[in-house]
């Protein structure tokens, strides 16, 4: 028996990425997994080839509160229910405070914090109606200790910490268990375009001395979202390496 059987979960900005992973690990251990992408329709028909499970993709926007608003509706009618939401979506425009314009804060706020509030507002009645759940949430280690460069991801991300021990005190009563996981240097497609004297001087300041895996990612969700969490609520778990 997996530990997430009978549970139905949707994570967003599935198709690559640590979204891959917790795809491929959530499905692994037992759930019915629907998850995002917006605009890769072959990644995602990849991954569900992949992966041996019951899962479906969906193309949305999260940022878009009504698309929100229909994913939700769609992936309880598709599943028959929702136990667990994993807000994994989100983008990055660096650059220097100095050069920063409105579009690279809006975009960046919208996608990554914006997008945290549509899809948790429409997940709670279902959660609800579940008898209770969990809401993942992710932000950053930047969002914690922030970052030359990334003054709107940081705040983006910080802002899901705030928000999220918010509704989690809100909605402890109703037994939904809102959580935030703080990534530090994750091996993905976006680190691996660093030189090696940039990865080498990141790696200095991490007390493991390398990146994360995506795999580890996930199996701080799995932790989260699985009965082995059940007591544990608005927390934020950085899965860094000791970096923090």
């Amino acid at each position: 028996m997996g530990l997430l059987d009978g549970k139905v979960a949707l994570i967003t900005g599935g198709s690559r990425g640590i979204g891959a992973a917790l795809v491929q690990a959530f499905a692994k251990e037992g759930a019915k997994v629907a998850f995002t992408y917006r605009s890769s329709a072959a990644a995602a028909d990849a991954l569900i080839e992949a992966t041996d499970g019951e899962l479906k993709a969906y193309q949305s926007d999260a940022s878009d509160h009504a698309a929100a608003e229909e994913l939700i509706k769609t992936v309880v009618a598709d599943f028959g229910g929702l136990h667990v939401l994993i807000n994994n979506a989100g983008v990055t425009r660096d650059t220097l405070m100095l050069r920063m314009s409105e579009d690279h804060w809006d975009t960046v706020m919208s996608n990554n914090l914006k997008s945290v509030f549509n899809l948790s507002k429409y997940a709670l009645r279902p959660l609800m109606k579940s008898g209770g759940g969990s809401i993942i949430n992710m932000s950053s280690i930047v969002g914690v200790q922030g970052n030359a460069g990334q003054a709107n991801y940081a705040a983006s991300k910080a802002g899901i910490i705030g928000f999220s021990k918010s509704v989690a005190k809100e909605m402890g009563s109703r037994n939904i268990r809102v959580n935030v996981i703080a990534p530090g240097f994750i091996q993905t497609d976006m680190t691996d375009e660093l030189s090696e004297q940039v990865r080498d001087s990141y790696m200095s300041n991490i007390p493991l001395k390398r990146f994360g895996q995506a795999e580890e990612i996930a199996g701080a969700c799995i932790f989260l979202a699985s009965d082995l969490g059940t007591y544990v609520n608005g927390q934020v778990l950085a899965v860094d390496g000791g970096l923090s």
